[in-house]
C-alpha cells in the first residue's frame, strides 16, 4: 500500500505505474482517491478548529460560572452543543472517508522497481542465470506419480476417499525423503545465520489483509466458519505478521527468520486443481524465509534470499535458473520478484519451485511495522520472503534428476545423514 502523500504529490508517477501493469481499469481510482484525501483532509481540519473552539469555551465557561455569571455561562453552553453536534457530525464523516480512502488505497499497486521489465503476464517473464547443466539422461524419465508408486510412496486413491482431489498420502521411503529435505533445509538455513521458527499455522484477518491483495487472499486462503482465523497459505504471512503493531529498534534490525509450516491453499484460478500428481495441491508443507529490514538494505536482502534457493537445489544436483518476474505478473504489494524455476529431465524444462519477493514498505504500512532510529525518529521497515523449499514440487525435481537407469533413486551426500545413511533408494 502506497502512502497517500505519494499518490497526492505525484499522480502521473502512480498511474503510468498502473499503466505499467495492465490495470487500466484502476486508473479512475487515483484521481478518486485525490479528491476524497482532500475532503478528508478539509473535514479534519474544521473538526479540529471546532475541539479547539471547544476547548476554548469549557475554559471561559469555567471562568464565568466561578465569577457567578450563570446566564453568560448558560448562553455559552447552548454555543458549547451546538458546535458538539457538528463535530459529532464531521467525526462520522472523517471516519467513513477514513474508510473510502483505506479501501482504495489497498487495490492501487506499489510501484515497481525501474529494473523490473514491463510484460503483460507470466510469458513475459525474463529468464535471468541459469546455475548447472540441464541434462536429459537416455532413458525414459516417468511421470512423477509413476516413480513414487513403484516406491510404494504415495496414495492418491485413499487421499481422495478421505479428503477428495488436493490431497495425498506419502508413504515409506517417499514420506521419509520429503521429511529430510524439509529438515536438510531448515539446517541449511541455520547455518546461514537465520533463526528457525515454527510460527501460527492460522492468522487473524487483519494480518492477512496486511501481507497480500485482495484478489490474492480470495484465491487462495481458507476461512475458519465463525471465528476471524484463516489457515494460512504459506508461513511468511504469520511470520511478517509477527511484527504487526511493533515499533523495533533500529539496532534490532535486520530480523532474519527461517521457518516450517504447513501450507492450506485453495487453488481458484487458470491452472486449478485438476493437474495430475503433487504439483498443485490443497496442502503442504514448506520451509520460508522472511527479513524485516532498513529500507536502504532490502535490495542486496533480496540478491541473498533467492541466492540461498539456489545455492540448496544445487547442493543437491538439481539445475535450475532464475527467471524476474514482468510487471503484470508482480502482485499488487510488491516491488520486484524472481522465481527459481528447477530443471525438469521428463519435461525438458524449467519449472517454478520457489519465488522471492521485495515488498518495500507496502506491508509494513498496512501492519503499521515500525523501526525507531537513533535519533528518535521513526520509518517504515521493508520487508522480503522467499521459499527455502515446499517439497512436493521439490520432490518432482529431485526425483526426475536423481533417478537411475535401473529405477534408483540417487541420494545426495548432503541429504544422506537425513535418510540413515542411505545412499540410495531402491525398488524393494
Amino acid at each position: 500500500m502506497l502512502d497517500i502523500r505519494f499518490v497526492r504529490e505525484n499522480p502521473e508517477i502512480v498511474k503510468k505505474n498502473i499503466q505499467n501493469k495492465f490495470q487500466d481499469q484502476k486508473l479512475p481510482l487515483v484521481d478518486e482517491v485525490i479528491a476524497l484525501d482532500a475532503e478528508n483532509r478539509a473535514t479534519k481540519q474544521e473538526a479540529d478548529a471546532l475541539r479547539a473552539e471547544r476547548n476554548k469555551l469549557s475554559k471561559e465557561i469555567g471562568n464565568l460560572m466561578k465569577k457567578g455569571m450563570k446566564a453568560e455561562a448558560e448562553e455559552m453552553k447552548k454555543k458549547v452543543t451546538a458546535e458538539s453536534d457538528r463535530l459529532a457530525e464531521l467525526e462520522k464523516k472523517e471516519a467513513e472517508l477514513d474508510e473510502k480512502v483505506k479501501s482504495i488505497m489497498m487495490v492501487i499497486p506499489n510501484i515497481i522497481d525501474p529494473s523490473v521489465p514491463i510484460g503483460k503476464n507470466d510469458t513475459e517473464n525474463v529468464e535471468v542465470q541459469r546455475f548447472g547443466e540441464p541434462l536429459v539422461p537416455d532413458f525414459e524419465i516417468p511421470y512423477h506419480t509413476d516413480i513414487m508408486e513403484k516406491f510404494s510412496g504415495i496414495d492418491l486413491d485413499a487421499a481422495r476417499r478421505v479428503a477428495g482431489n488436493g490431497f495425498y498420502y506419502l508413504m515409506g521411503d517417499i514420506a521419509r525423503l520429503h521429511s529430510s529435505i524439509l529438515a536438510y533445509a531448515r539446517d541449511f538455513m541455520i547455518n546461514r545465520g537465520f533463526t528457525y521458527c515454527v510460527p501460527p499455522f492460522m492468522i487473524h484477518g487483519d494480518v492477512v489483509s496486511g501481507v497480500m491483495s485482495f484478489p490474492e487472499m480470495e484465491s487462495m486462503m481458507y476461512k475458519i466458519e465463525g471465528e476471524d482465523l484463516y489457515l494460512i497459505g504459506t508461513s511468511e504471512h504469520s511470520m511478517i505478521g509477527k511484527f504487526i503493531d511493533q515499533i523495533l529498534p533500529e539496532s534490532a534490525l535486520p530480523q532474519t527468520l527461517t521457518s516450517y509450516s504447513p501450507c492450506f491453499r485453495k487453488e481458484k484460478g487458470a491452472h486449478g486443481i485438476e493437474e495430475r500428481g503433487v504439483y498443485r495441491i490443497h496442502q503442504f508443507e514448506k520451509q520460508e524465509m522472511i527479513v524485516i529490514c532498513k529500507p536502504e538494505e532490502s535490495p542486496m536482502w533480496f540478491d541473498r534470499l533467492w541466492q540461498n534457493t539456489v545455492d540448496l537445489f544445487r547442493s543437491m544436483d538439481i539445475p535450475v535458473r532464475t527467471l524476474e518476474c514482468c510487471s503484470g505478473d508482480l502482485a499488487d504489494l510488491k516491488v520486484k520478484s524472481v522465481d527459481v524455476e528447477a530443471w525438469s529431465p521428463r519435461q525438458k524444462k524449467y519449472f517454478e519451485v520457489g519465488s522471492c519477493s521485495n515488498l518495500g514498505d507496502a506491508q509494513a504500512r498496512r501492519l503499521r511495522i515500525r523501526v525507531q532510529a537513533e535519533d528518535g525518529s521513526k520509518y517504515l521497515a521493508h520487508t522480503l520472503n522467499n521459499t527455502v523449499v515446499a517439497p512436493p514440487r521439490m520432490l518432482i525435481a529431485f526425483l526426475e534428476n536423481n533417478l537411475q537407469a535401473d529405477g534408483s533413486v540417487r541420494i545426495p551426500e548432503v541429504l544422506q545423514p537425513y535418510m540413515g545413511g542411505q545412499k540410495e533408494l531402491r525398488v524393494k
